[in-house]
């Protein structure tokens, strides 16, 4: 990862300072220095100018690269054009929730230096919908917008679903895709709406306002569903026959674990929260194999959890993934991990005599269904 040396410099500066404070850092000098007449190209000259068009097409949707940034780290679209800059080919912001809310007490976010790792709690913590699309909007949209939904934490259980079509209404005429999250482990009982009941009444909700809404501003907007790492096999396949049934456009796998897998004796693990980065890698990409039985390549994936190089990112397109996303590792190796991964993935599709990555992965399954175990 040659091309973050210079990040690899500065990080440990940066990571003197607790998690969500050097977040917080590394924005406010990013802003400072997008002040600056020429900042955006100087940028995209960095980081984009040796970058490799990857374009994949999905969801109805065009992507100049397979290679977005997860929910999470600008939640309230504060800093769309510098994270473009980076080379993504798409970001997801969020999560926004109807109302302001502050999220949980700090310290919530923790870094576990020896696994690549983050737990955090952060809980929602946002400016609401109004403001997000306030701050969005006074932006040129420079690459696929995902907008990600979730409940307000004081929200009754029984209203639950009015926040989610609220939140759906403000954002769709501002959205490229809208990711409904109902995987978060930080707000209490968002998880129960994975349940089949639970989770049927939802996406019936959400699928009848999506008509409505494409109806009223001429334009349909895919919404995906975004589930947990921490299901077993009976809710993995529930959840598939409700997104078939209900025709929702994407499933977005995975969210951070409350488990603590290959950990040992990390202190932090006892910290409460999400974990993401590379102790997730193992389950999201399970998580995305068994969906992918399920729904039989009818419904796209969008794989997240844990991705660190370019074989991590193809282990998720081979396991039933059309697009991908980081956030761990961007924290870790800094921004120019966006162009050794669409690069290395490029690398992958030439050395394949395809055309396009679409046409690779699904060369690359093919082969791999044929293979024989030998005992």
């Amino acid at each position: 990862m040659a091309s973050c040396a210079w990040y690899k410099l500065f990080r440990p500066l940066l990571f003197r300072f607790p998690a969500e404070t050097s977040h917080r850092l590394i924005f406010t000098l990013l802003r400072l220095l997008y002040r600056l007449p020429g900042a955006s190209a100087l940028t995209r000259a960095i980081f984009v100018r040796r970058l490799t068009a990857l374009p994949v097409r999905t969801m109805g949707l065009h992507f100049a690269n397979p290679l977005g940034l997860a929910a999470g780290l600008d939640k309230n679209a504060e800093h769309i054009r510098p994270l473009a800059d980076f080379g993504f080919g798409f970001l997801e912001l969020g999560t926004v929730t109807p109302r302001p809310q502050p999220g949980n007490p700090r310290p919530r976010m923790f870094r576990l230096m020896h696994h690549a790792a983050l737990i955090n709690r952060m809980g929602f913590n946002n400016v609401g919908v109004y403001k997000m699309i306030a701050n969005l909007m006074r932006e040129k949209k420079p690459c696929p917008i995902g907008i990600n939904i979730g409940k307000n934490r004081d929200t009754p259980a029984e209203q639950t679903v009015e926040d989610y079509l609220s939140a759906l209404q403000a954002v769709y005429a501002h959205a490229d895709y809208v990711a409904v999250n109902i995987s978060s482990p930080n707000t209490p009982g968002l998880r129960d709406l994975q349940s089949e009941e639970n989770l049927d009444a939802l996406l019936r909700a959400l699928k009848t306002a999506q008509a409505e809404l494409a109806a009223k501003h001429g334009r349909y907007v895919p919404i995906a569903l975004k589930i947990a790492p921490d299901l077993d096999d009976a809710q993995i396949a529930a959840i598939a026959k409700l997104v078939l049934a209900h025709k929702f456009d994407a499933v977005i796998a995975t969210n951070t674990t409350i488990t603590r897998p290959d950990l040992g004796h990390e202190p932090l693990a006892a910290q409460t929260g999400g974990l993401s980065g590379r102790p997730l890698k193992r389950l999201s990409t399970e998580i995305i194999r068994k969906l992918y039985v399920q729904l039989q390549g009818n419904v796209p994936i969008i794989g997240v959890g844990g991705i660190e190089n370019a074989e991590d990112a193809w282990e998720k397109l081979l396991a039933g993934a059309d697009l991908i996303q980081i956030y761990t590792v961007l924290i870790y190796e800094g921004p120019g991990i966006v162009r050794t991964l669409v690069n290395d993935l490029a690398d992958r599709v030439r050395a394949s005599d395809c055309v396009s990555l679409t046409a690779a992965v699904a060369q690359a399954r093919k082969n791999k269904a044929r293979e024989v175990p030998i005992n």
